[in-house]
């Protein structure tokens, strides 16, 4: 399992102040917008963020779909890079930093509705024993309605000491 220190950041901090359930999910989802402006074009919502997962969906709006009329695949790693962004945010202690380093993606079918990001931590860390960089991935299964795989996502990023 993910360990994290009590020393969680100021994103993750952030939703712990606020209301559970979809009060709170909804103010933090709007906050997180304009705090990242780019994520807002998929009107993403944080369902679960904690450390070591995060659930975060998106609906089927005209502004996310491709010649198709589906899930742009773009949109989609949007969505990835938000749920795995929120991961980190939460799980990274103080004592550590993080960037985006690779994505590797993998459009399995078309994706006909809203979609619904899980990001999970691929191995297990001990944020002490990181004492220089080392790459840490994240992994994100994207779904639809249905539950149907519609788009996997494995996310690299760097972490080091702060």
């Amino acid at each position: 399992m993910t360990t994290t220190s009590s020393l969680s950041g100021p994103t993750y901090r952030f939703r712990q102040k606020l209301p559970e359930g979809r009060l709170g999910a909804a103010l933090f989802s709007v906050g997180m917008c304009v705090r990242v402006p780019y994520f807002a074009t998929i009107l993403p919502y944080v369902k679960t963020m904690e450390p070591g997962y995060c659930e975060v969906t998106a609906p089927r709006w005209f502004g996310i779909r491709n010649h198709l009329g589906t899930f742009h695949a773009i949109a989609a790693c949007n969505l990835a890079e938000t749920a795995m962004g929120m991961l980190m945010e939460a799980s990274t202690p103080t004592t550590h930093r993080w960037i985006p380093k690779a994505m590797t993606s993998q459009y399995l079918t078309k994706a006909k509705t809203g979609l619904r990001a899980v990001a999970t931590i691929a191995e297990p860390l001990d944020w002490a024993e990181i004492t220089e960089g080392r790459d840490v991935t994240v992994n994100i299964t994207i779904t639809d309605h249905s539950g149907v795989e519609v788009v996997h996502c494995d996310i690299t990023t760097w972490v080091t000491p702060a």
